[in-house]
């Protein structure tokens, strides 16, 4: 996969805009992270029931039970990590009894943050090593994605995790092995989507950012990641 700089300058500003809401949407407040959510959410259940439109035709009404599994199972996991936690931008923070004073909360929430940057980080990475160096196709699901890529991703975040728990005085080996479970459940996502994206013959699931496709294209791998370190954190940490 050729490195294309205009398509990479169309994904990097559209993706800086993204940064952008998603920060206010997290980081203002619980309400703020309500509406982001619940726009995202009822936005991949738009893109999804379309998708097993064209898949199933007149019979998709059985199958979208899937949705609840793959797409509201994981937003409710999101609103639960998230909890009332106020982090930057509400001066006032006592109406939100929880912080500071509750770690565990504060904990969720730093998963939460953590589980969004290293997806963004792998996702960039991976486009990024996979345009100069990729060879190796990875599935016949996603023919532009490849090995290199996709394990330059991965290994770039870890890297970065690593980093963070230096930083941050957590546990190295827990924060490498979190890392980990998210590029590759991320990674897993994007796989999933590509291939209801393959059954329904369309390009992508949607349109509402350019170079980077609908709310399914841009959230999938969050969909599949945050159950998946949720298991992680709960059972293991």
């Amino acid at each position: 996969m050729a490195f294309n700089f205009q398509t990479f300058k169309t994904r990097a500003l559209t993706a800086l805009l993204f940064v952008v809401v998603m920060l206010v949407g997290l980081l203002w407040n619980f309400w703020s992270f309500l509406v982001l959510f619940t726009v995202i959410h009822f936005g991949c259940w738009f893109e999804f029931v379309k998708l097993m439109k064209k898949i199933y035709a007149g019979k998709y009404l059985g199958y979208c039970l899937f949705g609840l599994i793959y797409i509201t199972l994981p937003i409710v996991l999101m609103f639960y990590l998230h909890g009332n936690t106020v982090v930057i931008f509400d001066n006032d923070v006592s109406e939100y009894p929880c912080f500071p004073t509750t770690s565990s909360e504060s904990f969720r929430f730093t998963v939460l943050i953590f589980t969004i940057a290293v997806i963004w980080i792998n996702d960039t990475m991976a486009y990024i090593v996979g345009s100069f160096i990729g060879k190796t196709p990875l599935s016949k699901i996603s023919p532009k994605k490849t090995w290199e890529g996709t394990l330059g991703g991965i290994v770039l975040a870890i890297g970065v995790g690593f980093l963070f728990a230096n930083l941050m005085g957590y546990n190295i080996f827990q924060i490498s092995i979190a890392t980990a479970v998210i590029a590759i459940f991320g990674t897993l996502g994007d796989l999933l989507e590509s291939k209801l994206k393959r059954m329904a013959d369309v390009k992508d699931s949607g349109s509402f950012m350019p170079g980077h496709g609908g709310f399914l294209d841009r959230f999938d791998s969050l969909l599949v990641a945050v159950p998946a370190v949720w298991v992680y954190v709960y059972f293991f940490l």
